[in-house]
């Protein structure tokens, strides 16, 4: 059998997308963070009950430079409402941002600090 078991994303500040994905999105830290043979310092993320991961890569002579619209990745939340109004309380925009006005609302989009998408889904 074959798993998928993590994402790799580059990132500019380590700790600081450490800390956004761990109090904005619920994610823990699971290994890390620790430097590659190349001299990368990775950090893998995890959201409790998921086996795939979240690789949060920092090279200090990489920089980053995310494209709009390249890829994004994406969470589910039992109550979508609650906690787009935590995250804006939190200081974290919210989009789109009439969010609270749509009554069928099930999707929203936050950007990391580097400009990478996470998507906001309602629980199936």
């Amino acid at each position: 059998m074959i798993k998928f078991l993590h994402t790799r994303i580059r990132v500019a500040d380590l700790q600081k997308s450490i800390d956004f994905y761990c109090q904005h999105c619920g994610f823990k830290v699971f290994k890390g963070p620790k430097t590659s043979p190349q001299g990368n310092q990775i950090v893998h993320l995890e959201l409790p009950g998921n086996e795939h991961m979240l690789e949060l890569t920092y090279s200090p002579d990489y920089e980053v430079k995310v494209p709009e619209d390249l890829m994004h990745t994406c969470i589910g939340v039992d109550d979508i409402k609650a906690y787009c109004q935590k995250l804006e309380d939190d200081g974290v925009e919210v989009w789109p941002g009439n969010w609270k006005e749509k009554e069928d609302f099930g999707m929203a989009f936050i950007t990391d600090p580097d400009g990478y998408e996470v998507e906001i889904l309602v629980n199936d």
